[in-house]
């Protein structure tokens, strides 16, 4: 380019010529089609794979395809000169196949998030680019080559201007990236092995969901084959959770990833029909009564009491009593799945009948041994000793007949466990009942009890810290041939059976090596926030270290009793995503609130029972597409809001079964904001707030 071109327009030019070329890749994939393929089974996998690669090769407008790049110092061993990456969220190279934009994934990348003057990695200089709806509009440069600028921690000596605009824009709709502003020490949590169990136990807004997210999507390119062919599953604690967080692995070009929630994971077994008192929800939950399923599954293997006769032509051959109790003991001892045994000891039957034909000086071929394990008696007689087993029909049956309970339960459960878990009008048949989340769980223990359940690659589960240790072994063992990303903070677990302690949450995982990295650092919720939730900590959560906030602004805290629509009419004026989060059971006021008011708004779980089309409810607007969004306390996790008007904390405290989780709920409600927080209450205040 000229040399008199100023450099902000020579930045925009390539830009532009990157988008071009960008066009130029996805329409050569465009003219590829199943012509290609050998035969119509590699035309459906070629064809699939290409519309893929055309989802990933999208372009938006709006988001920029690079947000900074590196310069490479020059090497004089090899003679090369300076090199320039630029660094975007997918790569593009020219015609010629060479990189014009690097994928943030790639090793050459890594400098750009971690390169300090102190440590600069090999490169001399980095540069941010700021953006205004895919319009570059300016550029920051940081030299690495001067140890002297670096901080007291090695760090840049400077802040980047660039950096915490984007950090602070205003958002609207779902959770976006946060790859233009991934931190150091999220980085490295991001470019973890693969093989590597992972928790991060991460403050509010230290952007641990972001972090979970961008770590899927960074294995996803790492280990693109074994990840596609195995699958990657992402957790989340409700379907609104998942409608927020959905638009972030399809914006950096990641479409393989399932998301579910865990009833979802568990669901295949039977439908969620009812809801059970806490302290049943929470026995259910308990790693003991892995125990006791597991009794109950192995009680059903019998003791053979009589011979086995297996007519073969004009011989009867006889397998006795005893030898077909040690082959069911032999069986047994491999600790094999329950279906597994059932097969094995039909050959192994058939294995002794087998050899008392080769005595006999009888010939057989190498099938005989499958052909013999066949045979109805043997199979009639393996059946009897081995039944099988339905998942249903057994619990059904564990939960209603207290005997059979005892039994499987002793020594494990109390007899009052045992009477809390004892159905009190047990239902006609395992087909009426109506079974609960915990139920499914349980199910689903049986199941792999039963059948070894299939492992993907690598799961990533949020808010970790809520669910049962049955609920943890259920993804453990999805994840038996994999590894995980646990996201959650002990300081927000809300629910009767969440985990204390991460060293269970691996444990019950099977993953007792796994590695735990803590977030303080907030990057988004403002000091002010921070500082009044910190005061809840040494109450619901004396052991962690408080999150500190990093920014500069303080944000806007306001304590007020003013009606909470004079309040609202002030927020929904202020540039960003509103949310106004109330107690449960303040919904129904609060939308009479909103609606007097005549306000637009959109309600946060309204979708759960509706189809997910992003159609609009009765409100007027979709859920996260709405400016103002009417939040249930009780669903606030994992959201952000640029402004968030919390009503009457004192209500959100006391709608939990205990004081502990009620402020656990309120830390929650209390760290949604990024800008400001108005709390709006009409009586006293939790007194641990110090207000």
């Amino acid at each position: 380019m000229p040399a008199d071109v100023p450099e902000l327009a020579q930045e925009r030019e390539f830009l532009a010529e990157a988008r071009t070329q960008l066009g130029r890749m996805r329409e050569r994939v465009a003219a590829l089609d199943g012509r290609y393929a050998g035969d119509p089974v590699s035309a459906d996998v070629l064809e699939a794979a290409l519309a893929r690669r055309m989802e990933q090769l999208s372009d938006d407008p709006e988001i920029p395809l690079f947000f900074g790049r590196i310069t490479v110092g020059a090497d004089v061993t090899t003679g090369h000169d300076d090199e320039i990456f630029h660094i975007g969220r997918r790569h593009v190279s020219d015609p010629d196949g060479e990189p014009m934009v690097v994928d943030w994934r790639a090793p050459v990348s890594t400098p750009f998030y971690r390169a300090t003057p102190k440590e600069p990695m090999g490169i001399t200089a980095r540069r941010r680019y700021g953006f205004a709806r895919g319009h570059l509009t300016g550029s920051e440069d940081e030299t690495l080559t001067h140890p002297d600028e670096a901080g007291p921690d090695g760090g840049a000596g400077t802040r980047s201007e660039i950096l915490e605009a984007e950090i602070e824009r205003p958002r609207t709709g779902p959770m976006r990236d946060i790859v233009a502003t991934i931190q150091p020490e999220q980085d490295v949590i991001v470019r973890m092995p693969l093989d590597r169990t992972l928790v991060v136990q991460g403050a509010p807004g230290t952007g641990k969901t972001a972090v979970g997210l961008h770590r899927a999507a960074y294995l996803l390119y790492a280990h693109r084959e074994q990840l596609t062919r195995r699958g990657v599953l992402v957790v989340g604690p409700n379907k609104s959770f998942l409608r927020y967080i959905r638009d972030v692995l399809p914006a950096l070009g990641e479409i393989h990833a399932t998301q579910a929630t865990i009833e979802e994971v568990v669901g295949t077994h039977a439908p969620v029909r009812a809801t059970e008192p806490a302290d049943v929800a929470t026995l259910k939950g308990d790693g003991r009564m892995a125990r006791v399923l597991r009794a109950a599954v192995w009680s059903h293997v019998g003791t053979p009491q009589e011979t086995l006769v297996l007519p073969r032509g004009s011989f009867r051959w006889r397998v006795p009593a005893y030898a077909a109790r040690e082959a069911v003991e032999q069986v047994r001892a491999r600790d094999v799945r329950y279906s597994l045994g059932a097969a094995q000891l039909r050959h192994a039957l058939a294995h002794r009948v087998l050899v008392q034909i080769e005595e006999s000086g009888d010939a057989l071929d190498d099938k005989a041994w499958d052909v013999l394990a066949r045979t109805k008696p043997v199979r009639d007689y393996a059946a009897a000793v081995w039944p099988a087993v339905e998942p249903r029909k057994l619990l059904f049956r564990l939960l209603s007949d207290p005997e059979f309970l005892a039994t499987c339960a002793q020594d494990v459960l109390s007899e009052t466990e045992q009477g809390l878990l004892a159905w009190d009008r047990p239902p006609r048949s395992p087909g009426a009942a109506r079974w609960t989340t915990a139920d499914l769980v349980l199910l689903d223990e049986i199941a792999d009890l039963l059948d070894r359940t299939e492992s993907v690659a690598h799961i990533v589960v949020d808010e970790a810290q809520d669910l049962s240790a049955m609920m943890l072994r259920a993804l453990g063992r999805r994840a038996a041939n994999g590894s995980l990303t646990v996201l959650g903070d002990l300081a927000q677990a809300t629910t009767p059976w969440a985990s204390a302690d991460w060293a269970d949450v691996l444990r019950h995982l099977d993953k007792p090596d796994g590695h735990v990295e803590q977030l303080t650092a907030g990057f988004r919720v403002p000091a002010d926030v921070i500082e009044l939730a910190a005061r809840l900590l040494p109450r619901i959560a004396p052991g962690l270290e408080p999150p500190t906030a990093v920014r500069r602004t303080r944000g806007r805290l306001a304590v007020t009793t003013t009606p909470l629509g004079e309040v609202l009419a002030d927020v929904v004026a202020r540039e960003g995503s509103v949310g106004l989060i109330v107690p449960d059971a303040g919904m129904p006021h609060a939308r009479t609130v909103l609606t007097a008011a005549g306000l637009t708004f959109a309600v946060v779980g309204e979708q759960d029972d509706a189809p997910d089309d992003g159609t609009a409810d009765d409100s007027g607007s979709s859920e996260f597409d709405a400016h103002l969004e009417l939040v249930p306390a009780s669903l606030a996790k994992g959201l952000e809001f640029d402004h968030v008007v919390l009503h009457d904390p004192a209500a959100v405290v006391a709608a939990e079964p205990d004081r502990a989780t009620g402020l656990r709920r309120l830390y929650v409600c209390l760290t949604r904001a990024v800008t400001s927080l108005v709390v709006r209450h009409d009586g006293d205040l939790p007194p641990e707030l110090g207000l």
